[in-house]
């Protein structure tokens, strides 16, 4: 017989089980790293971008579900967490969950720099770091090269001072590759970050080979076109070579194809979902695709 109280301790029990991210497929492989060219220091080849999913204000439901993306995100080896003071609520909420999880010493903290004002770049990067509450940001951006000549001076004297690992910048969607490329040229940058997916491939003309020849690490944005490109293929059958990479859904195809490029360092899909962020991690994995297929991937899916 259930007594009130063995059933109000049944769903106490119950929804906490929900609060809590699921557990972790046992003894999943860490995913495949990369070495950072400047530096020689490898990370793991699929990280977490924020931008709209981790912009949840200060709804506590929603930023206890952001952590526990950030915990499945750790568990099954990533490192990587990028954000920008452009990105709405996302900095305090990558801050709530850090501190929730004890402050992982595997993150690797990747922001930007986002003002046109040069005279208030040092400051806004100083605000972003009390937000996510680090010591020190491993990376800092200069986001679609606003005020980037400033911004670059100011990053390259904080890298100097050992209050920044890295520097880097970023653009999306195809702007600006002309100007990216002459920076890319003139500034010993360690980072480039870029919109590369397998349908929007500009980046292959230029970009990614002079990544390659200058020693650059390369961060992909943009890797599903903001969800675009899975909502397409979702009711799409998977093509019988996904098995041959080790692909079990859309997500993991579009991920290898990126990952397959020798210039790509690490790729940052977003998501809300903790099912994704450990589909997405596990697509950085062998075997990943040859050119020739590559070729054939890029060619069916636009056929869809």
């Amino acid at each position: 017989m259930i007594t009130r109280r063995r059933f109000i301790e049944a769903a106490t029990a119950c929804g906490a089980a929900f609060a809590l991210p699921a557990p972790a497929p046992a003894a999943t492989p860490a995913p495949m790293a990369r070495a950072i060219p400047s530096s020689g220091e490898r990370i793991p080849a699929v990280g977490l971008g924020t931008w709209i999913t981790f912009n949840v204000g200060d709804d506590a439901a929603l930023r206890d579900e952001c952590t526990g993306v950030m915990a499945a995100f750790f568990q099954a080896g990533g490192r990587l967490i990028d954000s920008s003071p452009m990105y709405g609520s996302s900095q305090p909420v990558i801050g709530y969950g850090l501190g929730k999880l004890g402050r992982p010493a595997a993150l690797f903290s990747a922001e930007k720099v986002w003002t046109s004002s040069p005279a208030h770049g040092a400051q806004q990067i100083e605000q972003s770091r009390r937000l996510w509450g680090v010591e020190r940001f491993d990376l800092v951006q200069v986001h679609n090269l606003l005020a980037w000549e400033a911004h670059l001076e100011t990053l390259f004297a904080m890298k100097a001072e050992g209050r920044l690992r890295y520097v880097g910048i970023t653009t999306s969607e195809g702007r600006r590759h002309e100007l990216f490329e002459e920076i890319m040229r003139r500034h010993p940058l360690d980072f480039v970050q870029l919109t590369y997916n397998i349908v929007d491939r500009e980046a292959e003309q230029r970009l990614l080979p002079l990544a390659a020849e200058r020693g650059t690490a390369v961060i992909v944005n943009r890797p599903f076109r903001q969800g675009a490109l899975t909502r397409k293929l979702a009711h799409q059958p998977l093509p019988g070579w996904a098995t041959e990479i080790g692909a079990g859904s859309w997500a993991q195809v579009l991920l290898k194809f990126i990952l397959a490029h020798p210039a790509v360092t690490v790729a940052i899909p977003a998501t809300s979902r903790i099912d994704h962020v450990r589909e997405n991690v596990a697509a950085a994995a062998d075997p990943l695709p040859d050119a020739a297929l590559r070729q054939r991937m890029a060619a069916h899916v636009r056929t869809l």
